[in-house]
């Protein structure tokens, strides 16, 4: 999968960094490589909680795309 990353400087130094598909999805970081890394930790984790909150009824059907 691949997601769409919007890197800004941050005001005090440093950057910060959004992923808009994944609503509420930031981070920050010193550098831009640690911006990146943290970015991807958070992402992660956003999904891990989605997946969880997924419905579990019997007449869900979940399916995956690739895009």
């Amino acid at each position: 999968m691949k997601l769409r990353v919007l890197v800004h400087p941050a005001e005090e130094g440093g950057y910060w960094a959004e992923i808009p598909a994944l609503s509420g999805c930031v981070s920050e970081g010193e550098t831009y490589e640690e911006t990146m890394a943290n970015i991807l930790e958070a992402a992660e984790g956003w999904l891990a909680v989605a997946i969880e909150q997924l419905p579990t009824e019997d007449r869900v059907q979940i399916a995956e795309i690739e895009l």
